[in-house]
């Protein structure tokens, strides 16, 4: 049986350099609550990061 994820939300944030510094520490910090997080850059907008926060089981 594969993990089931569950996308809680999704929000396009401003792109910074850092930002991966936190989703990591969020990953990082919140693995035992069954969360997780994720950062992509925007296909159409490179000014844009999609922040998307997962639940996992």
């Amino acid at each position: 049986m594969e993990p089931k994820i569950e996308v809680l939300s999704t929000t396009r944030v401003e792109r910074s350099e850092d930002l991966y510094k936190i989703v990591d520490s969020l990953n990082r910090t919140l693995k035992d609550h069954r969360v997780m997080f994720g950062l992509a850059l925007d296909d159409e907008d490179e000014e844009t990061a999609i922040f998307t926060i997962y639940k996992t089981e």
